[in-house]
């Protein structure tokens, strides 16, 4: 091998790994084995492993003449000459010999690929600039010969300083390059992550605690996603044409589907179902081998997950649609009993279908109470709740308003059951004879056929799904004068001058008594507020686009809840409240104040004249929220089920419904034979 001196460093590369050892072995030496001289000192010669058979030199102990005899097999003749020359005992390792040497010059190696190396690359490979720093400036530029070659000329310098800036542009670009691809694969992952809608879905029938399977069993789970997977290689067998595979995935899934069936935990699996499994998991094997290809097992599994949610989304639509439509009709049980008390009630002779005590019915010293309901079960449970903890139930009455419908069950059934030494008293509200459409804005509007269009048509639904945004509007209690009279209490009731109005879903638990005593500051309204830090707030229910909205109401003020309120008439008279509901009424004939109900115009009625009463008297939200606390439920004195799930519904959360029924005799002969059970 010839060593020739030129000025190319172009093979540097090449050199080090495919052309000749001795640059290779000669870096391998300063690279790896410099520490052992640096550590054994002038102990080792290389010299003495040229000059003896690393046997008897006494001055070597036998880690050196173990690692001699190494050596020795290891480099040629040629690199242990100039490791030899390299070393000596005042500096092991003599970079100034090492570069005087044959290999410190500028020389190319001619060999087999004729590769080059020159001294700038063996300069970066060894790292000898570092090496340099770190050493007296003498033992670099005052060698013996070719001196010329050490100093760091001008030229050199500059050449120097331009690889510097160069390396730390380069490693900048670098740094900026991996932030820029790390900004394009996050933006890409947002992207792809907005195809699948990744939001939590809620739950079918989530009332019910035996629905709840957040843990469903391995075993079960298991199966589950091996089906999942045969119907991704279903798919990639019939593309890929693969038909005695396709027969075989849909036999193995047909197995897996009649051995699951609809168990939900291990137990329920048929001891069967564990062969299904094996042979499922040979199919699946077989078909990973033969189908599998990343990119279209993703895009398979992404498109189901997005049509499974397109199913979800569908059937919680209908869902939406049958609770609204459970929850505004009447259980057979209810109308059965309805029905019978009715028929029963005008079978009395008229000196009978009368009330005891109605001398009471306008003493101002009692507790009067309001309750406008068509619910015959759900007004007892009110009645008797009360009564039943009062601590004077001779100092309550009672004043329902029903329908003609069920103007005769009501009575009926207070009159076979009457509220012990309480007074009750029954009317008809369509025997009011003043609430009419030229004094009432509500029966008015009802008249009108843009009205009757968007209450009783709504767009004219013709699917389930289509449907369940409109139903809520066609609801009949927001039709029902019932619902709107609680704007009417001075002109039902004149002679009175307080009165607690009470919603027929509610249930008493503790004695009312106290609440004839609270100081409501001139107020017009005692109610509980319901708003939190950022709900149940007037911009939740009014429309403050409109100038009339934005102008008078203050949007983050607090909502409150009917169901449970404390109305001071004397006020009322002075405030003139009908009238101001009057007002707000006629301005929203298009419904552009607000959509529905009598809550909004409740609000907006009472703004600035509601007193907030203790959160303790009024816990709501029974009949739509599963999470309320257990305490808080016991300790309230009334606890209100607002929302769809009625305590006198299928639907109704079971863990809320014995509240409720608690107060129902389920062995009176009318309950029974109407089959209403708990």
């Amino acid at each position: 091998m010839a060593l020739k001196r030129g000025p190319s460093n172009a093979g540097v590369h090449r050199s080090i790994l495919g052309g000749s050892w001795l640059p290779l072995a000669v870096l391998v030496f300063f690279c790896v084995l410099s520490p052992f001289f640096f550590f054994y000192g002038p102990g080792l010669r290389l010299g003495t492993i040229e000059n003896s058979n690393g046997l008897g030199n006494e001055n070597i102990g036998w880690r050196e003449r173990l690692a001699a005899q190494h050596l020795k097999s290891l480099f040629s003749e040629g690199v242990i000459d100039v490791i030899t020359a390299s070393t000596d005992d005042s500096n092991p390792l003599n970079l100034d010999v090492f570069r005087k040497s044959n290999l410190s010059a500028s020389w190319r190696i001619v060999g087999p690929d004729a590769s080059v190396v020159n001294d700038s690359n063996l300069e970066s490979i060894q790292g000898a600039g570092d090496i340099k720093e770190g050493l007296p400036r003498s033992e670099v530029t005052n060698s013996s010969d070719n001196k010329s070659e050490f100093v760091d000329t001008p030229a050199k310098l500059a050449r120097r300083q331009l690889r510097e800036k160069r390396r730390e542009k380069r490693v900048a670009d670098l740094a900026q390059h991996d932030d820029e691809a790390t900004v394009k694969l996050e933006n890409a992952a947002i992207e792809r992550s907005k195809s699948v809608d990744s939001a939590v879905l809620g739950k079918y029938s989530i009332w019910r605690k035996d629905n709840e399977n957040e843990n469903p069993d391995t075993t079960v789970r298991f199966v589950r996603d091996q089906m999942i997977m045969a119907r991704v290689y279903l798919t990639l067998a019939k593309m890929k044409n693969k038909l005695d595979l396709y027969q075989e995935l849909q036999t193995r899934l047909k197995e897996s589907q009649r051995a699951l069936g609809e168990a939900t935990a291990d137990a329920d699996i048929p001891h069967s179902a564990q062969e299904k499994m094996k042979a499922m998991g040979q199919v699946l094997s077989k078909a990973r081998e033969q189908l599998y290809d990343c990119n279209l097992v993703t895009g398979k599994l992404r498109a189901m997950l997005q049509t499974a949610d397109e199913q979800v989304r569908s059937l919680k639509r209908q869902s939406t649609f049958l609770s609204q439509l459970a929850a505004k009709t009447i259980p057979n049980g209810i109308h059965c009993l309805s029905m019978r008390l009715t028929i029963d009630y005008y079978l009395l002779p008229p000196e009978k279908r009368k009330f005891p005590r109605s001398e009471n019915l306008e003493n101002r010293d009692l507790y009067h109470y309001a309750l406008f309901s068509d619910n015959v079960l759900a007004a007892s449970v009110v009645v008797n709740s009360t009564i039943r903890n009062a601590k004077d139930p001779s100092k309550h009455v009672f004043h329902l308003v029903t329908d003609k419908l069920n103007f005769g069950a009501m009575n009926m059934w207070f009159l076979l059951n009457p509220p012990g030494k309480a007074t009750i008293h029954v009317e008809n509200v369509d025997e009011f004879k003043w609430l009419n459409s030229s004094y009432c804005p509500v029966l008015r509007q009802l008249e009108s056929a843009a009205m009757k269009e968007y209450y009783f048509k709504a767009d004219h639904p013709t699917t389930l799904s289509s449907g369940s945004s409109n139903l809520k509007y066609r609801n009949p209690k927001y039709l029902s004068m019932l619902n709107h009279l609680r704007f009417y209490l001075p002109e039902v009731y004149p002679k009175l001058d307080k009165i607690l109005f009470l919603d027929d879903d509610i249930v008493v638990q503790k004695d009312l008594t106290g609440l004839w005593r609270v100081d409501l500051h001139g107020k017009v309204n005692g109610a509980v507020e319901t708003c939190g830090e950022s709900f149940h707030r007037f911009d939740k229910y009014l429309n403050f686009s409109n100038p009339h909205i934005s102008r008078n109401f203050d949007p983050n003020a607090c909502g409150w809840a009917y169901g449970m309120n404390m109305f001071d008439l004397k006020e009322w008279k002075k405030k003139d409240i009908t009238g101001i509901y009057h007002k707000w009424q006629n301005m929203n004939e298009d419904r552009v104040l607000w959509k529905l109900g009598t809550l909004p115009p409740g609000l907006m009625t009472f703004y600035g004249l509601t007193h907030p009463l203790n959160k303790s008297w009024h816990v709501l939200g029974l009949g739509y929220n599963p999470s309320i606390d257990r305490n808080e439920i016991e300790n309230a004195a009334v606890i209100h089920y607002n929302g769809n799930m009625k305590p006198w519904l299928e639907l109704a959360m079971t863990k809320y419904r014995p509240y409720w029924t608690k107060y129902i005799k389920y062995d009176h002969p009318y309950i029974r034979n109407c089959n209403l059970h708990e």
